[in-house]
């Protein structure tokens, strides 16, 4: 998973507010019940420092999202007073939070993004006479996207409607169309859903390499709810998969492993690789446990396991910080990816490894 839609976070330095919260509107007054969650976090961060340039901001932009249908959750950030990013989470968080300290509390957002399976999702009606084939209309429509990030931030989307006469021979132009998105977005499947004769027209006039990545989804179909096409199917076509990305670093981690190569293996190995920037992905069993602290400098490389580290470095005022905050920003600062995988699959020691870009004598493994 690349992490570059964080950069806006580490573009100014801290301290940082990050506000995580439920904002969904299936409840009776909703605003109402937004307001009164986003008092309690309101009374956690000024507790914790937050100033009044801070707390005015959150208040204009906590529940702004009111365009955004159904379940799902706000994540704001700000720092000195101003807004640095607000994302849409697809699903409400586990429970809300406010944090005020040196680094963002980026890891539940990161953590909401994850699998990050890139898609195409495809519903193809037919209006016509059930006993006839060439009267009524073929309505498609087509939405690139990230699951599970795109079902509250749809995509980009096509729309057609073309005569059931001409059906047979457009679906061969579109699936032509739909296969150079699929190649431009490196799109893991192409989820159809619909009507079954309109949908197998199409199946069958896709290019080879298209039409082994379909998978065909029944259920309700409906292309107006304001959110990703398919929603409900895509949860469980996608639900316990890796993206086809982040399988290939795993399998380049396991072999690189095995002949002691360009990889490390533990929490200490890996910050130190993290401090040189050689890490190209960092490999997760799971986050890190908010128990876990890290020592930091002003830089995202200036990371280390205690604080006497960092000063050798020549950090003069290290801070004790959550270790996935560090790690994320570690991640972002150098370009890095990141790759979630079950310990049952992959164990890692202490559960945190990383693919190198590079090795050298002085790298610990």
């Amino acid at each position: 998973m690349r992490l570059s839609f964080l950069e806006p976070l580490y573009a100014e330095p801290g301290p940082f507010a990050s506000v995580y919260l439920d904002t969904s509107r299936d409840v009776e007054h909703p605003e109402r019940a937004i307001a009164l969650r986003w008092q309690r976090l309101r009374d956690t961060l000024a507790r914790q420092g937050a100033d009044r340039p801070t707390l005015g901001t959150l208040e204009r932009v906590v529940g702004a999202d009111t365009d955004v249908p159904g379940l799902h959750g706000q994540a704001v950030f700000t720092a000195h007073g101003a807004l640095v990013l607000d994302g849409e989470l697809p699903a409400p968080p586990a429970h809300d939070s406010a944090r005020y300290g040196t680094l963002p509390d980026a890891m539940p957002l990161v953590a909401q993004h994850l699998p990050e399976i890139p898609y195409l999702a495809v519903v193809v009606h037919y209006g016509g006479l059930p006993t006839a084939e060439t009267h009524g209309t073929v309505t498609v429509a087509a939405e690139a996207g990230m699951w599970p990030a795109s079902v509250v931030a749809p995509g980009e989307r096509l729309l057609r409607r073309v005569p059931v006469s001409e059906w047979h021979e457009s679906a061969v132009r579109l699936g032509h169309r739909l296969d150079e998105w699929a190649r431009h977005d490196g799109a893991d499947a192409l989820v159809i859903g619909g009507d079954g004769w309109a949908c197998n027209v199409l199946i069958r006039r896709l290019p080879g390499t298209l039409r082994r990545r379909v998978v065909r989804v029944g259920g309700p179909t409906p292309a107006d709810t304001g959110r990703g096409l398919l929603e409900p199917q895509l949860d469980s076509v996608f639900r316990g998969r890796m993206a086809a990305h982040d399988r290939t670093l795993v399998e380049r981690f396991i072999a690189r492993r095995a002949r002691s190569g360009a990889a490390a293996d533990g929490l200490s190995a890996t910050v130190a690789a993290l401090q040189r920037g050689q890490v190209a992905a960092l490999l997760l069993n799971h986050p890190p446990a908010s128990s876990l602290h890290l020592w930091t400098g002003p830089r995202p490389t200036q990371l280390a396991l205690s604080e006497q580290e960092l000063r050798t470095f020549g950090v003069r005022a290290p801070h004790e910080d959550h270790a996935d905050e560090a790690l994320v920003r570690a991640l972002v600062g150098t370009g890095a990816e990141l790759v979630v995988v079950p310990g049952s699959e992959l164990p890692l020691r202490e559960g945190v490894g990383a693919l190198l870009r590079y090795t050298d004598p002085g790298t610990p493994s």
